[in-house]
């Protein structure tokens, strides 16, 4: 097994599901696996082309709606499909379900950033082909998809006819069925304008509420002696490429597309013009070259070698690679649940980001991880906005979902009760400043999102009778129980919110005390509400049962009938799409991590006794319905010593979407699942913790992995890191000296 290549010769089965798999990306633009020419309609496919932070606007009926309800859903749209091509071989169309396939075999290449099919075909009067696809997406030219075709008669001389088509007439998805699948209005995009320009077409697109336009043009390459033709229709633009083919020949032929969109160009149509002119005067080599070159630097900082364990060396290094293609570089866009690979979950951006996608790119590539930030402070007005629609008088409440930075979800106990995002994003900030020692992004918005979210938090908030601070009604990451009072996650984090703004922003106060002055001036901030904060953090309630030495996930939690799991059927699994929400509220059942989270992330706020007897229980009642459970559970199996556990839940998260493990990774990726895949390996098994600013390990190598090695950039610092057996080995590749702890022990790496 080659690990950087993910391989399929099967192409009668899951084919969704390989669309999913072998789609490509960069970050702004999203091409689904389809075949170039199409399949016969008794195969399901999506044949989606996305791009990051374009959506549609519906308005959301509700049979009774209440106030601070969202009045509008937001969809990713598949926009113009510039992928058809269609081969006729002495006018004999090339399609797998005509004549013979006589080899087939696809792969995607995580160094290079290509997707490869090769087909040998047999027409059905006896013509042998052989045809090669190659398709990127290109990380340097971020509006450019390429597609490069070589075709080679090996049984004849005849005559090719390339049929290549752009098409506006696009839908997108709709599974009532399914909740995390999806959208309000299948046809939501309107052609508005198709045109022919010297060889090149384009078409317009318009969607009809959100008034987002986007634009695609594609011109061609092809040997000269070969002749084009155009037919331009109403919805559609069909180029003909014509010539001959001599037996043994190879004919390349290159088609590019363009997309650009009034999110990030105010003239959309010239600007899709000039990137067209200018891709056209390189080749597809060219671009190959400089995916390649891009994915090498990539690679220095991201990779993880892993030794004796070639499934889970393909796995990470697949998963790797997706989290790149589908994390959005510009302030508009972010990372969805699904990527750039599909519409499950309508391209939302939700808390998956910060907690689960967010530390990879922190520890690898933080200019990345700042603009997962960037975005977030691109619609802290949208949060204030949020905050005041939800009767609250100050600060800041992000959306739980949301693609423009309104909130979309309008089921609000598993939506917007769950305010725990906005200390996920906190605890983001918190982190990229301890990791970074970025002052200039601290002043320039961390701070300002800080004391914003501070101040929501504080409001919501309110001491109890004892003195302890109390957060009611609301949601924590475990969407089985909702709408409960002081969620240990929600308050841990809020917790860590209150006792580190304060410490911060005196860091910063004392060699920029201006910068802070504007800051508070501009949002009316004064540093009585740092000293209330503070209180609050000392003063927080974290719920704990002494004699069962135990933290209830809520208030009311232990008081309930523990779920009937023995005789739960597997089939009624997950179990979100077989029971009301009010029978799963009335049990102790969860969905995902949500203490163990907790425990996870802020491990110092209680003693490791009490987290070995929180994972024991909780173990026992969660139901990992979530893709974003298990990673959490393998990392604390780590830390508790349940070692073979550890691993099992590992194989769980790394796999899940090249195994397809819960069975739904047609509709797109599980980005944050990635992203916990890593988090297992770093986190897990090499036990990493940053501490109050101060890095340590714990490392704990699996028995079958002869070693790990991975690098990780801190304070200005590259480390690569090295286990073999119980033993690391860190190196500083780059920067100053550093004391960090392994194992409770304090040492220099120099």
């Amino acid at each position: 097994m080659n690990s950087w290549i993910l391989k399929d010769s099967n192409y009668k089965e899951s084919y969704q599901l390989k669309e999913t798999l072998f789609s490509v990306a960069n970050g702004y633009l999203g091409v689904r696996g389809s075949f170039e020419e199409g399949l016969n309609k008794e195969i399901l496919t999506v044949r989606g082309t996305y791009i990051n932070g374009f959506y549609e606007k519906e308005e959301i009926i509700y049979g009774e709606k209440l106030h601070g309800f969202p009045n509008n859903s937001e969809s990713i749209l598949n926009v113009i499909d510039t992928q058809g091509i269609k081969i006729r071989i002495n006018e004999e169309e090339f399609s797998l379900d005509k004549g013979e396939v006589l080899s087939f075999e696809r792969e995607l290449n995580f160094k290079k950033g290509i997707a490869t099919r090769k087909v040998h075909w047999r027409s059905p009067k006896g013509n042998e082909i052989h045809i090669e696809f190659k398709r990127l997406i290109s990380f340097i030219q971020k509006e450019l998809f390429l597609i490069q075709m070589e075709v080679e008669a090996l049984n004849f001389d005849g005559v090719i006819e390339i049929v290549s088509k752009i098409d506006g007439d696009v839908s997108n998805i709709i599974v009532e069925e399914d909740p995390r699948v999806g959208s309000a209005n299948a046809k939501a995009l309107k052609v508005i304008n198709v045109k022919q320009e010297n060889n090149c077409s384009f078409i317009e697109a318009k969607t009809k509420n959100s008034n987002l336009i986007v634009v695609s043009g594609i011109a061609h390459k092809y040997p000269k002696e070969f002749i084009e033709s155009i037919l331009t229709e109403q919805k559609n633009s069909n180029h003909f490429i014509k010539g001959s083919l001599l037996q043994g020949k190879k004919n390349i032929f290159t088609k590019y597309a363009v997309y650009t969109d009034t999110i990030r160009y105010k003239n959309e149509i010239s600007k899709n013009v000039e990137i067209l002119n200018s891709v056209l005067t390189y080749d597809f080599n060219h671009f190959a070259f400089l995916q390649e070159e891009y994915l090498n630097d990539f690679w220095k900082s991201s990779n993880i070698e892993i030794n004796g364990d070639e499934k889970m060396q393909q796995a990470i290094r697949f998963n790797i690679f997706h989290l790149l293609q589908s994390t959005g570089k510009d302030q508009w866009s972010n990372i969805s649940a699904k990527g750039l690979s599909g519409e499950g979950y309508e391209g939302h951006y939700f808390w998956d980001t910060e907690i689960y996608i967010f530390p990879f790119f922190l520890f690898t590539n933080p200019n990345l991880a700042k603009n997962l930030l960037n975005y977030r402070y691109t619609i802290l007005d949208y949060a204030r906005k949020r905050a005041k629609q939800m009767g609250h008088t100050t600060g800041a409440l992000y959306p739980w979902r949301t693609i423009s930075g309104n909130e979309c979800s309008p089921f609000f106990p598993a939506g917007t009760a769950q305010y725990h995002i906005n200390v996920d994003i906190a605890y983001s900030i918190i982190q990229y400043f301890e990791v970074t020692e970025d002052i200039g992004f601290m002043i320039e918005k961390g701070m300002e999102m800080l004391a914003e979210m501070a101040r929501l938090m504080y409001h919501i908030g309110h001491f109890r009778n004892d003195g302890k601070f109390c957060i009611d009604a609301v949601t924590g990451p475990d969407e089985y129980t909702c709408i409960v009072n002081n969620n240990y996650y929600t308050n841990v984090l809020t917790k860590n919110l209150f006792d580190k703004i304060g410490a911060i922003w005196n860091s910063i106060k004392e060699t920029h005390k201006g910068e802070l002055e504007k800051i508070s001036n501009k949002i009316k901030f004064n540093e009585e509400e740092l000293i209330n904060f503070e209180k609050a953090g000392n003063k927080m309630y974290l719920p704990f049962d002494k004699e069962r030495k135990l933290h209830p996930q809520d208030d009311s939690f232990f008081n309930k009938k523990v779920w009937d799991f023995e005789n739960t059927p597997k089939e009624n699994y997950p179990l979100l799409l077989n029971y009301h929400p009010l029978t799963l509220y009335r049990h102790q059942v969860c969905k995902q991590a949500d203490t163990i989270l907790g425990h996870f992330l802020l491990e110092g706020e209680t003693e490791l006794e009490f987290i070995k007897n929180d994972y024991n229980y909780y173990e026992k009642i969660t139901t990992h319905d979530s893709s974003l459970s298990t990673c959490i559970f393998s990392i604390m199996a780590n830390r508790i010593g349940k070692y073979k556990e550890a691993y099992d839940y590992f194989m769980n998260t790394s796999r899940l979407d090249i195994d397809n493990l819960h069975h739904n990774t047609e509709n797109g990726i599980h980005t944050a699942c990635m992203g916990g895949s890593w988090m297992s390996i770093v986190f897990g098994f090499a036990g990493m913790r940053v501490i109050n600013g101060e890095l340590s390990f714990r490392p704990n190598l699996p028995k079958n992995w002869e070693s790990l090695n991975f690098r990780i950039n801190f304070k200005n610092r590259v480390l690569n890191c090295n286990l073999e057996t119980n033993t690391i080995e860190i190196k500083l590749i780059d920067g100053q000296p550093l004391k960090i702890c392994v194992n409770n022990n304090l040492i220099e790496v120099n």
